[in-house]
C-alpha cells in the first residue's frame, strides 16, 4: 500500500495491484481480469497501476457478488448503476431483485440435493443390506 498526496495535504490511499490482492486475498491475476472486464478502474502514478479507496470498496463488492453466484454481467450491473443513481433506489431495486432470484434458486438446488441424498441413501442401505446376505 502507498500513500499519496491527493489535493494539498489530503491523503489519499492508494494500492499497487500485489498490495490490493494480499489485502483482499486473491491473485493479482484476478485484479486484472476484473479491470479487463471494466470492474474495475486503476489509476496510474508513473507507470504503476495504482487502485483507489473505490476500487477496494467495488472489489470487495465484486467477490462479494462472486461468493453468492451472481454472474459478472449482474455484478457489472450493479456496480454500474452505483455511479449513475446518487441515492441508489434503482441500485437497491436490482440488488433486491438478484437477490430474490439467487434465493429461488438456492432452494431449487436444495431441494433438488436433498432428493439426490435421499435416493444415495436408499443406494447404499440397498448395497449394505444385500452385501450382508
Amino acid at each position: 500500500m502507498m500513500e499519496v498526496a491527493a489535493g494539498g495535504a489530503q491523503q489519499g490511499r492508494l494500492y499497487t495491484v500485489t498490495a490490493l490482492a494480499a489485502e483482499l486475498g486473491v491473485t493479482a491475476r484476478a485484479i486484472r481480469f476484473y479491470e479487463d472486464k471494466g470492474l474495475i478502474r486503476p489509476s496510474r502514478v508513473g507507470a504503476t497501476r495504482v487502485y483507489s479507496h473505490r476500487e477496494h470498496g467495488r472489489m470487495q463488492l465484486i467477490l462479494r457478488g462472486k461468493r453468492l453466484g451472481f454472474s459478472l454481467r449482474e455484478i457489472k450491473e450493479f456496480l454500474d448503476l452505483y455511479d449513475v443513481d446518487p441515492e441508489h433506489d434503482e441500485q437497491k431495486r436490482l440488488l433486491l431483485r438478484g437477490v430474490r432470484d439467487r434465493i429461488r434458486q438456492l432452494r431449487a438446488m436444495s431441494a433438488a440435493l436433498t432428493r439426490t441424498l435421499d435416493e444415495l441413501q436408499a443406494i447404499e442401505l440397498q448395497v449394505a443390506s444385500d452385501l450382508e446376505r
